[in-house]
């Protein structure tokens, strides 16, 4: 079995490539969903390609802000695991979401605008905020946080 900090960070690479993958994937999936409104006929492979595409954009930046704003949230988390009465596997993907919703709430004054599109409507807001609460989720798992600590 790796070194308990190794499993940590390999949990945490884990988590957080799952958080930045599944908001990719959503913000490409509103986008497109709204040009589906207006009438537009997408392909699916052109939908594949165009998520892919995505991807490839919003992991350097997105993906790099993603993964900071994680790795606080867990750090804090971590510690309050061993001080709250609330667990591991509640606490960690509560992090998640509100790293997310933080981000993106940060965002918007800063640059004076939504960047994440998919994120401008409120569906799309709580589906990018799910991304990180799916990840406190996978964090909890793969780290073997999933008991109350006492």
């Amino acid at each position: 079995m790796p070194h308990s900090r190794t499993r940590t960070l390999i949990a945490f690479f884990i988590a957080s490539l799952s958080a930045i993958l599944i908001a990719c994937f959503s913000h490409s999936q509103f986008v497109l969903n709204e040009l589906v409104i207006l009438g537009v006929v997408i392909p699916a492979n052109v939908r594949i390609g165009f998520t892919l595409d995505d991807l490839i954009g919003l992991l350097p930046t997105y993906g790099a802000i993603i993964t900071l704003g994680l790795a606080i949230a867990f750090s804090i988390s971590a510690w309050l695991v061993r001080r709250a009465t609330l667990p591991a596997i509640i606490l960690y993907p509560l992090a998640g979401v509100v790293t997310l919703a933080a981000i993106l709430s940060l965002m918007h004054p800063v640059l004076e605008i939504t960047l994440i599109a998919g994120a401008r409507s409120s569906t799309g807001f709580i589906s990018q905020c799910l991304a990180g609460g799916i990840a406190g989720w996978v964090f909890a798992l793969l780290t073997g946080n999933t008991q109350h600590p006492r």
